[in-house]
């Protein structure tokens, strides 16, 4: 059942086409994080504005390499002593959508743990947008059944994997490094 839903959520990432789909945290909105286009359809089912940015998953430490200018050592550490997702704002983004990377150059970039978004990434080949499924402001579901109609009805596909679980999600850790590896915590 996994892995056929990650062959289908594949397909329409690879398409350009937006997800809903269950996270390491919570159910996320999700497409090709490399994918202007695609990405722009998220902020639109958001009713967010491109000035804030939204999150990124990648499967592996070597993945995050494509995607910034360096790994300080102190997000290594970091992502090591983590006892929950922790998501960390790196400067020097590059090689994703240009609508995805804050004015500042800087990127939310989280290593998810969760099996079914590994095999997605490794299906695409590329990193994926991980943003909640709620319109912006309002809150976030912590759960599949909370999710807001009107998002289900918005987004290209919604995976039929974890859509039962009663588990309720909680969002990750952020946390903001600069160049010099000074940390702020965002959301503890």
């Amino acid at each position: 059942m996994m892995n056929e839903e990650v062959r289908k959520a594949g397909e329409f990432l690879q398409q350009g086409l937006v997800i809903l789909y269950p996270t390491d945290t919570i159910w996320g909105i999700g497409c090709d994080a490399t994918n202007p286009e695609a990405v722009g359809k998220v902020y639109q089912i958001k009713q967010r504005s491109d000035r804030k940015s939204m999150l990124v998953l990648v499967n592996h430490l070597s993945m995050l390499l494509s995607y910034i200018d360096v790994i300080p050592d102190r997000a290594r550490k970091l992502i090591q002593a983590a006892e929950k997702p922790i998501t960390i704002i790196y400067p020097g983004a590059k090689n994703l959508a240009s609508n995805l990377i804050s004015e500042d150059g800087s990127v939310g970039i989280r290593i998810t743990s969760d099996p079914f978004c590994q095999h997605l990434i490794q299906f695409i080949g590329k990193p994926i947008v991980s943003t909640s499924a709620n319109i912006s402001g309002l809150e976030a579901p912590s759960a599949f059944r909370e999710i807001d109609p009107g998002i289900l009805e918005k987004v290209d596909y919604t995976v039929k994997w974890k859509q039962e679980e009663a588990e309720e999600g909680t969002p990750s850790s952020i946390v903001k490094l600069d160049r010099d590896g000074n940390v702020t915590w965002i959301r503890p």
